[in-house]
This record gives C-alpha cells, sequence and structure tokens, in this order.
C-alpha cells in the first residue's frame, strides 16, 4: 500500500471526517424564512384576548392540584376549574384571566397567585393556499406579518409566482386585495406590503 493511501486508511479508522466533494449550498430561491415566533402567549401579554378553543395552561404556586395543562376554552367561551367551576374566559387577555381566577381562588387560600398561558391559539387563524408545501390554516400570532405567515406554509412550489401573491381580507362586508412582492420584500424594497395579518386572512400564491 502507498504512503499516501495508508495514511488516508488510518484517518478512517480514527473516526476523522473528511471535508465533502463538490457540495453545493442547498437553494433558497423557493423557500421562504421560517417564522422565528411560537404559539405560546406569555402571562404577561396583555394585547391577546382568548377565545374559543384556544388551550390554556393554569398555573397556581403552590397549588398544584388546582392547576391545569391542555385546557381548552369551549364554545361559550368559559374553562372549568376546581373551586371556580366556570369560569369566563374568553375576551380577556392571560394577565385579565390570571387576575379573575386570583380573585375568585380568595374565597378558599391567602394570596393566590395565578399565572395563565395561552398554549394553542385556535380562535385566530389565517390561511395560506396555491403553490406551497403545506397550504391551509395557521394560528395567526400577534404582530404576525405577510412574510411571517408565508413561513408557517413551508416552501414555495416551482411553480410559484412569488412576485404576484396577494392578501384577501373582508373589511365592511366587502373582500380587498393587497398586493405581496415576495422577491421585492426580502431584498428590503417595499416594505409596506408586508402588512400585519388579521384574523381570516387568506394569503394566496399563485
Amino acid at each position: 500500500m502507498r504512503p499516501a493511501a495508508f495514511a488516508l486508511w488510518g484517518l478512517l479508522l480514527a473516526g476523522v471526517s473528511l471535508p465533502a466533494q463538490d457540495q453545493k449550498p442547498e437553494a433558497q430561491e423557493n423557500k421562504p424564512p421560517k417564522s422565528a415566533t411560537t404559539t405560546a402567549i406569555p402571562a404577561n401579554d396583555n394585547s391577546y384576548k382568548i377565545g374559543p378553543q384556544d388551550v390554556l395552561r393554569v398555573d397556581v404556586w403552590k397549588e398544584p392540584e388546582i392547576a391545569r395543562t391542555g385546557l381548552p376554552v369551549r364554545p361559550d367561551g368559559k374553562i372549568s376549574l376546581p373551586l371556580l367551576n366556570d369560569v369566563q374566559a374568553a375576551g380577556l387577555s392571560p394577565l385579565e384571566l390570571s387576575n379573575v381566577i386570583s380573585e375568585g381562588l380568595k374565597k378558599f387560600m391567602n394570596n393566590p397567585q395565578v399565572t395563565v398561558t395561552v398554549m394553542d391559539i385556535n380562535s385566530r387563524r389565517i390561511f395560506v393556499m396555491g403553490e406551497v408545501s403545506r397550504p391551509g390554516a395557521f394560528p395567526l400570532l400577534p404582530n404576525m406579518t405577510v412574510l411571517q405567515g408565508l413561513g408557517s406554509a413551508g416552501a414555495f412550489t416551482q411553480f410559484a409566482r412569488t412576485k404576484a401573491i396577494y392578501v384577501l381580507r373582508t373589511e365592511g362586508g366587502k373582500q380587498m386585495k393587497y398586493p405581496f412582492n415576495y422577491k421585492d420584500v426580502i431584498k428590503g424594497n417595499h416594505p409596506e406590503q408586508n402588512i400585519e395579518l388579521r384574523s381570516g386572512d387568506t394569503i394566496v400564491v399563485p
């Protein structure tokens, strides 16, 4: 065996990885950036209003028997908790609901400390249709933009016309159409097209 071949064989036995040859970077042209947001709404967020079918987590300090995880908001907007039975949740922020539960528990304990977190947003949704890999309905997160909404739906298909994307929104009983040129926006041009989404908006990728 030649010395060079012997040295190469020794490196392989030692578990040393060799640099791959002719590797090409993964194409990014048809991939919208992934959204950096999560579905959980923190307890101190006073902007989000809880709605039916949202899933909550209720923590009561030093009272684990009252705490609940994966607690759904019923269609009537209420949740069920030990000692309190039905509690109105829809229309309140996590912080407001925490205060309501705390007030109710004061009848049974001293200075209850309650934290409410929205684990899954099911009451507010957007829709992404057309030439994307995962079309469908997605949770509308606080301050979500068109670019972030596209990130929820995966990559564009090879047929996507990324310069002709648009958002459909119903306002005052009329359907409005807002253009969105993906290639321009990711280059920093026309940032006004990257509008903040509202519940019920539909992003269409032709």
